[in-house]
């Protein structure tokens, strides 16, 4: 079986429940609980590509704080190999403070921390090397590894003989295209969501989003379109296909589902299957994880996700 390398962001979710407004200055008020978990695409992709069962490689960068030893701690735990994460001693691990009323509504602040120092030279091409696929996402977070850092690091995976996939998080800059367009031609198969292909192609049909990554040099094109399933065109089709979505899923946290469907993807891509089976398994991945709270916890073995599949198709 193939082994991956996960490339990109981690995050460190601290979840506080049950707010009752904001407290006024020097007035302290009771929550219901704080909670940490493990977050950002890269991580959650590497984790559960370990729960099915595919040798996985994390690459990032996470602070010399607590928080860091909690992401790298949760990913050993789950069996993801930590030896391509970057320490960095002044600044610190990302974090998002999830801030829960007791009516559902979330608020959140955030610090990027180390997603926003991650650079090329952090990356220890020998974990690479050991690795078939690379799985690049968190694009747009990463302030200093995004544009040309990340089609330097794409084009020396292809010379290296790997098949690279890459999945982008939405730009509130609103760059787009200007920072992805140097990494296109290394990328052999792109993955972004449907709102996110829009505004990179700049236009809103899939078959003329496919025609715009496919003229900048990507070879394949999947995109994720939510509900409805997801689409795909191969380097060798004059025309795309959608897949649909499966049938008898109900949906309790969709937290985690675009990283969990390309994990799905790329499970199967690992054991050699055929790209059009990679997608169904994909969907069925991102249906698996809307079905438990987390962005990981519905993920189970690729067995138990090929019965999942039969059973909802």
């Amino acid at each position: 079986m193939k082994k991956v390398a996960c490339v990109g962001i981690l995050v460190a979710d601290v979840m506080v429940s049950g707010m009752n407004g904001t407290p006024n200055k020097g007035e302290l008020a009771r929550v219901d609980g704080v909670t940490i978990h493990n977050g950002g695409n890269a991580m959650t992709a590497a984790i559960n590509l370990t729960k099915l069962g595919v040798e996985t490689r994390m690459v990032g960068k996470v602070g010399c704080d607590l928080f860091g030893q909690f992401l790298e701690e949760r990913l050993n735990a789950h069996g993801v190999d930590t030896r391509g994460l970057a320490k960095d001693e002044n600044t610190g691990s990302s974090v998002s403070i999830v801030l829960l009323d007791k009516s559902g509504e979330r608020s959140f602040l955030h610090t990027v921390g180390t997603n926003g120092t991650f650079a090329e030279s952090d990356v220890d091409y020998s974990i690479i090397d050991e690795c078939d696929l690379v799985f690049l996402t968190g694009t747009y977070l990463m302030d200093r590894f995004d544009g040309a850092e990340t089609a330097a690091f794409l084009k020396k995976c292809k010379e290296m003989g790997k098949t690279t996939f890459l999945d982008v998080c939405w730009d509130a800059k609103g760059r787009w295209a200007s920072v992805l367009d140097p990494a296109m031609p290394y990328i052999d198969y792109f993955m972004p969501s449907i709102d996110e292909a829009i505004n990179i192609a700049g236009c809103n049909d899939l078959e003329g989003m496919a025609d715009v990554f496919m003229s900048k040099g990507v070879k394949n094109v999947v995109i994720k379109t939510g509900k409805t399933g997801s689409y795909m065109r191969l380097a060798d089709w004059t025309e795309g296909k959608t897949y649909p979505s499966l049938k008898g899923v109900t949906a309790v946290d969709t937290t985690g589902a675009g990283d969990s469907f390309c994990s799905g993807f790329l499970s199967a891509f690992a054991r050699d299957l055929d790209p059009e089976e990679c997608i169904k398994v994909g969907n069925t991945t991102g249906a698996m994880c809307v079905t438990a709270k987390g962005a990981t916890t519905g993920i189970r073995s690729f067995d138990e996700t090929l019965e999942f599949m039969k059973a909802h198709s």
